[in-house]
């Protein structure tokens, strides 16, 4: 019986991580700019789509389901961050740190 429970919840599980939100998409930043964010050589690469730094690629991020991982770039000031994403419907929380422990956070919503 407990075998049986276990086999269940493993399969929810894996039914779960399916059933989450992809990252892939056009998210609008907190700048008011599009970005566009889509596969490139088996990661996500992230685009600005509209504004000021349109064409220019800022990020380039790994994972599935919900979770990422990769680097970001302000387009500000050119500087590379370790970045984070987290997706929750149509939201994409984004943060960059500099040594892991100075952060920034974003909140883009999908388009």
């Amino acid at each position: 019986m407990r075998k049986i429970i276990l086999a269940m919840a493993l399969a929810f599980g894996a039914v779960s991580a399916q059933a989450a939100e992809p990252i892939e998409g056009n998210w609008k930043t907190a700048s008011g700019s599009t970005a566009q964010i889509a596969p490139c050589g088996g990661a996500f690469c992230v685009t600005l789509k509209s504004g000021k730094f349109a064409g220019k690629q800022i990020g380039k991020m790994s994972g599935n389901g919900e979770s990422y991982k990769g680097e970001i770039t302000d387009p500000e000031t050119d500087k590379t961050y370790s970045g984070y994403g987290t997706v929750s419907g149509n939201a994409l929380k984004m943060k960059g740190c500099v040594l892991s422990i100075l952060c920034k956070s974003q909140t883009w919503s999908r388009l």
